[in-house]
């Protein structure tokens, strides 16, 4: 959950940096590249920079690497980074047993087993996505720091069946920022603070905050959030990634700490748009545990490479959010820009205005959540290898421990929710038909009427200042909501930056359309080329 998007919708997501004498990188003010004219610009010289999963499988098949000697240059990149860099502190814990997974791919890739585009890649989840090994699943929580599960969840499970190597965890807004309503998005009281790779005093965003800096940061070459409202999309724009949050149902959930079970998924996060879709075919899939994913069958697709077509625009119509176009002057400027990109290649663009539709969904999104989030955990819970077995614990434990566990904002949300009865109460039901009904509704009548392939705006606003005193603030604006409500696919691809801050542009359409909507995002990153690696700036005049 990001909460700046919540707030905002009305209802409460080896290293060496160097000294050049004379570099000088393109940025984008307001929406026009500028050039920077700063002699201290610092460069990374990571070996495995920007490397994608094409990249790696081609060095691996070569020799060149193996899947060890790649695990074992990004666990020394982490070490750099959170020990002698910048910092980010994005991991929370790693796998001990990464080497001895890497040595088991390599020895299959000797014996002529490939397993598939992930053999052998190494990829960090988020801490709220249980792992059957010897790491712990806590949600950024200490009240459940002692949660060492027995068992995978389903995508976990997927992700080894696929032959990746599992690396470690991401930090995250602790409860996937649904404790507080003066939170500060990617901190939590077992992991910290993480920061903006870009600028480090800004906030990487939340809730999968750990997982978008670790990603653009180059800390691994793939890596997964979880998103109830904003929570990929957001900390993806925020980091320049691509981030997919796809149909709620296409990926399982079960094992995975929850808000909502009308709105979770877990989603790829990536660098290219290429990469986020190689993880998402390879994670798809029904689970018995997961009731939701059985509308994937005959739906879901285990390769969606195939439609990663570059005139993947040509033809094509998009609403343009009439609310997304006048943001701010760095937004606007970098969203007018990508508007012009997309009709150079071929789309006509259809201004519409979806928000206008949503207001009384967006106020009674936070009344399913309490309801559904109580629900949840408590099930949760009740099976989880913790001595906190409910939610009435959880709150119990923060109090007593409230030095640690709160030391800058407390629960609110945790003890409004804990007031909620059970999901039969006709406020909940009423609730409900509100956010999913009347939002599904929207999205479609809009695609529809104006025979619309998606629907487009700027992902959100700028990364915000960290400040854990008066928590996070409104950044200008958010287009997570109407596909978070409806449970729709959404997909966000960096537009550009502004200051050395990076905003992303989203796409979303109906019910598992994830092909279209990757299709259009993919001609529009190969035609723009966006995406920049992070410098680490200590601050906005670093």
């Amino acid at each position: 959950m990001d909460r700046r998007n919540f707030i905002k919708t009305g209802s409460l997501a080896g290293l060496t940096l160097s000294t050049l004498a004379a570099g000088a990188t393109d940025l984008v003010q307001d929406g026009k590249k500028q050039e920077n004219a700063s002699s201290k610009e610092k460069t990374d010289e990571f070996s495995l920079n920007e490397v994608t999963i094409s990249v790696l499988q081609q060095k691996m098949q070569s020799k060149e690497y193996t899947s060890r000697s790649i695990t074992e240059l990004y666990l020394k990149r982490i070490e750099e980074i959170d020990k002698n860099g910048p910092k980010l502190n994005a991991i929370i814990e790693i796998n001990p047993d990464a080497l001895f997974i890497a040595d088991a791919m390599d020895k299959e890739r000797a014996a002529g087993k490939i397993r598939g585009p992930l053999h052998g890649i190494p990829v960090l989840i988020k801490d709220n996505i249980n792992t059957g090994d010897k790491m712990h699943t806590t949600a950024g929580a200490l009240a459940i720091a002692d949660n060492i599960v027995k068992t995978d969840a389903f995508i976990v499970n997927k992700l080894r069946e696929a032959g990746a190597v599992l690396l470690g965890k991401t930090n995250l807004s602790e409860w996937a920022n649904f404790r507080s309503t003066h939170s500060t998005s990617a901190w939590s009281s077992r992991g910290g603070q993480t920061k903006c790779p870009y600028i480090l005093d800004r906030n990487p965003s939340g809730s999968s905050a750990g997982s978008g800096s670790a990603a653009s940061a180059n800390l691994c070459a793939i890596a997964i959030g979880t998103e109830t409202d904003g929570s990929i999309v957001s900390p993806s724009s925020v980091n320049g990634l691509v981030g997919i949050k796809p149909t709620v149902g296409l990926w399982s959930r079960s094992g995975i700490i929850p808000i909502s079970k009308t709105q979770d998924t877990a989603g790829p996060m990536a660098r290219t748009v290429r990469d986020a879709v190689i993880l998402l075919g390879a994670l798809a899939g029904v689970d018995p545990q997961d009731k939701y994913t059985l509308s994937s069958k005959g739906k879901a697709e285990a390769d969606y490479t195939r439609y990663l077509d570059e005139n993947g625009l040509k033809g094509k119509r998009i609403g343009v959010e009439k609310d997304g176009l006048k943001v701010n002057i760095g937004i606007d400027g970098l969203f007018q820009e990508a508007i012009d990109t997309l009709k150079s290649k071929g789309a006509t663009i259809v201004e519409v205005e979806l928000y206008k539709q949503m207001k009384e969904a967006f106020h009674a999104q936070f009344t399913v959540l309490l309801y559904e989030f109580k629900d949840g955990l408590n099930n949760y819970l009740g099976k989880a290898n913790s001595k906190m077995k409910s939610l009435t614990d959880v709150i119990a434990f923060n109090k007593q421990n409230e030095e640690k566990a709160m030391p800058f904002f407390k629960q609110e949300i945790l003890e409004q929710a804990e007031l909620k009865g059970g999901l039969f109460e006709k406020e909940y039901l009423d609730a409900l038909k509100k956010t999913s009904g009347i939002t599904r509704e929207a999205i479609d009548t809009i695609l529809k009427q104006n025979n619309l392939d998606a629907i487009s705006a700027p992902t959100n606003g700028f990364a915000g200042c960290i400040d854990l005193v008066n928590g996070d603030y409104d950044n200008g604006f958010s287009f997570s909501s109407p596909a978070a409500m409806a449970g729709y696919p959404h997909i966000t691809v960096p537009m550009g930056y502004a200051h050395g801050l990076p905003a992303g542009l989203s796409f979303i359409s109906t019910a598992y359309k994830e092909a279209d909507i990757i299709k259009l995002a993919y001609a529009y990153e190969q035609a723009s080329k966006k995406r920049t690696p992070p410098i680490f700036k200590p601050d906005l005049f670093g």
